[in-house]
């Protein structure tokens, strides 16, 4: 705030490290409530984060039952067979109801919405990814400094996931 003026939000970047549903949702929801709201959206893909924009993998995501203490289950629990398949079908199911799309017909959406989205050098190094295996929507390859020269600017804010 400056001399007591709101100053609007011009853009967010979202940084998406890991590929839960329930993550790279909360990650595809912030970007499109901005570009809804005439919000420069930005997505950059990191580390397990990538696995949302893999052409193979993209529609295989999954909930974590382990270890994610708002899904109410025992540690124990959770990691019995079948357990993170039946929670993942059980969420698809209710964002069904809800009309929220596929994460891959999301990312098309996201796209033509004009949301920026960026996969990391870095971690497609470490993980061997080529570009060929990334969506097609894909707007490249970006290193971390290469993400924080985007990132300047007033009023940009910064949202890991």
């Amino acid at each position: 705030m400056e001399n007591g003026e709101d100053k609007p939000i011009k853009k967010m970047m979202l940084i998406l490290s890991k590929a839960t549903i329930d993550n790279v949702y909360a990650c595809f929801i912030l970007a499109n409530g901005a570009r809804m709201e005439g919000i420069e959206s930005e997505i950059f893909f990191t580390f397990f984060g990538l696995e949302a924009i893999q052409k193979k993998k993209l529609e295989h995501l999954h909930v974590a039952t382990v270890g994610n203490p708002a899904m109410h289950i025992p540690t124990l629990l959770g990691g019995l067979p079948g357990m993170e398949a039946l929670a993942t079908k059980m969420m698809k199911s209710e964002m069904e109801k809800l009309d929220i799309p596929p994460v891959g017909e999301f990312l098309e959406i996201l796209a033509a919405s004009g949301t920026k989205l960026w996969a990391c050098k870095l971690a497609m190094d470490m993980f061997h990814i080529e570009e060929k295996h990334l969506i097609d929507d894909l707007d490249g390859v970006l290193t971390v400094g290469d993400f924080y020269v985007r990132a300047q600017g007033d009023n940009t804010h910064l949202l890991f996931i």
